[in-house]
């Protein structure tokens, strides 16, 4: 089972079932383990720690 098949059912998902609305949610929710994940390996962490 490849990583990438959870974001292929979970798109089918919001295509089939219209729920267009959990689009911005996940974004966040990316984009925060994004930042989450950036701040723990870089040099600038003391610096992100501060606006999260």
């Amino acid at each position: 089972m490849s990583k990438l098949s959870i974001f292929t059912e979970l798109w089918a998902f919001m295509r089939v079932r219209k729920k267009w609305w959990l689009l911005p949610i996940l974004l966040v929710v990316i984009l925060f383990a994004t930042l989450l994940i950036f701040a723990q390996t870089s040099p600038l962490a003391p610096f992100i720690y501060t606006l999260v």
